[in-house]
C-alpha cells in the first residue's frame, strides 16, 4: 500500500504512533499498544506529553480546545465541541488540553485567551479560531481547511 494510503495517529491515551490505512478511518482503528480507538468522534483529553505527539506529526487533521475548567465560555462550549467531534468522526479529530494543568504547553502554542481553537495537521498549525462558537462553526471551519 502506498505511504499516501495511510495516515500516522497518535493514541491520546497512551502516545503510541500508529499506522491506519485512509480506508479504515470510518472503522473505529485501535491502537496497536493499548486498543483504545483512535476516531470514534468523541473529544479526548490530552496531557503535555500527549499533546507534542499529536500535533506534530498526525495525518489527520487534529482541532485542539485549549480551555480551563474556570472559564464559563469554555464550559459553555464544552458540548457544542463534543457534537462536532461527533459530526467530523473520520474526517478530524478534536482534543482538548486543560491550560491550568499544562499551562507550558499553552503558552509555547502562544494562547492569550480561552477558549481558543488550533487545527493541526502534519505537524503545522493551519488555522485558529478564537472564543465559545457552536458546533455548527466548529465543524464548518475545520472542513473548509480540510483537502479536497
Amino acid at each position: 500500500m502506498p505511504v499516501t494510503d495511510a495516515v500516522k495517529l497518535t493514541c491520546a491515551t497512551c502516545g503510541q504512533a500508529n499506522r491506519v490505512p485512509v480506508a479504515r478511518l470510518a472503522d473505529s482503528p485501535k491502537c496497536g499498544a493499548c486498543g483504545e480507538v483512535l476516531v470514534d468522534g468523541k473529544v479526548a483529553e490530552l496531557d503535555a506529553a500527549t499533546h507534542d505527539k499529536v500535533t506534530r506529526g498526525d495525518g489527520l487533521p487534529l482541532l485542539v480546545d485549549y480551555w480551563a475548567p474556570w472559564c464559563g465560555p469554555c464550559r459553555m462550549m464544552a458540548p457544542e465541541f463534543a457534537k462536532a467531534a461527533k459530526a467530523l468522526a473520520g474526517q478530524a479529530r478534536l482534543m482538548k488540553l486543560n491550560t491550568e494543568d499544562h499551562p507550558q504547553v499553552s503558552s509555547r502554542a502562544g494562547i492569550r485567551g480561552i477558549p481558543a481553537l488550533i487545527l493541526y495537521r502534519n505537524g503545522r498549525e493551519l488555522a485558529r479560531l478564537a472564543g465559545a462558537r457552536p458546533a455548527a462553526d466548529i465543524t464548518a471551519f475545520v472542513r473548509q481547511h480540510l483537502p479536497a
